[in-house]
């Protein structure tokens, strides 16, 4: 079957009463067009409403997509930042609507950034900018957003997220840690509105994400311990060598 029927028949889907997660003309326009197919490799998959693995992070269910742009609420020439780039697959929605210059997306593991740039390169989106950044940073350079997307869950709003939306902007985020709640929240970090809820992995920071050297500073940290208690068994000499350094 042609991709663009699948397209079609997964919106259809996602429209109707059973689930109801696409509810603007804007968002049905933009998932009809986007190429799914191209952030998915298994053709079928790619338009079925399930989530994926990849490369150590998560690849949305489309209904999820559609929940979290529909909650964003983007119009045409809107600056746009999405936070946890994935495959690329909602920074293209985004750019369907907002135009593809104005949407900039950052993920804290260089290699999802290659893949969602690889991505979006193919679907036709090579205008989105991605770039390896830690996720509660921001992207300040290219600040104010009108809108923020937080594809990772966080207990609060990230300061420096909030300091880069515009006065009248709008950061869509998954709030909470083991029970979490799909929130928007306003230029002065305020929770205007709930939406649901959700289930996302945490924002990460430096040194937990995928295929970095140390996984957690929790482990790093065991690690440490253990070396240092290694070297506290070497009995008399240790003691010896620490009066001599004294």
């Amino acid at each position: 079957m042609e991709p663009a029927v699948l397209r079609d028949d997964m919106v259809d889907g996602l429209e109707h009463e059973a689930k109801g997660v696409v509810r603007s003309d804007r968002v049905s326009a933009a998932m009809r067009t986007v190429p799914r197919h191209e952030f998915v490799e298994d053709d079928r998959a790619a338009y079925a409403d399930t989530a994926h693995r990849r490369l150590g992070t998560r690849v949305l269910a489309p209904s999820t997509a559609a929940r979290l742009i529909e909650a964003l609420d983007v119009r045409e020439g809107d600056s746009v930042l999405v936070v946890g780039a994935g495959v690329g697959y909602t920074a293209a929605v985004l750019a369907e609507i907002a135009g593809e210059h104005n949407v900039h997306a950052v993920d804290i593991a260089r290699q999802v950034v290659y893949d969602a740039r690889e991505n979006l390169e193919r679907a036709g989106y090579g205008g989105v900018l991605v770039d390896p950044r830690d996720g509660a940073d921001g992207l300040p350079e290219y600040a104010p957003f009108d809108r923020i997307l937080v594809e990772a869950a966080v207990v609060d709003p990230p300061r420096r997220l909030v300091d880069q939306l515009t006065d009248d902007g709008r950061m869509v985020m998954p709030q909470g840690a083991s029970g979490q709640t799909l929130v928007a929240v306003d230029a002065d970090g305020a929770i205007e509105r709930r939406h649901g809820t959700v289930a996302f992995a945490p924002l990460l920071v430096e040194g937990e994400q995928a295929g970095a050297i140390e996984r957690n500073r929790t482990e790093r940290e065991d690690r440490e311990h253990a070396r240092r208690a290694a070297r506290r068994k070497r009995g008399w000499e240790h003691d010896w060598i620490d009066w001599e350094g004294d």
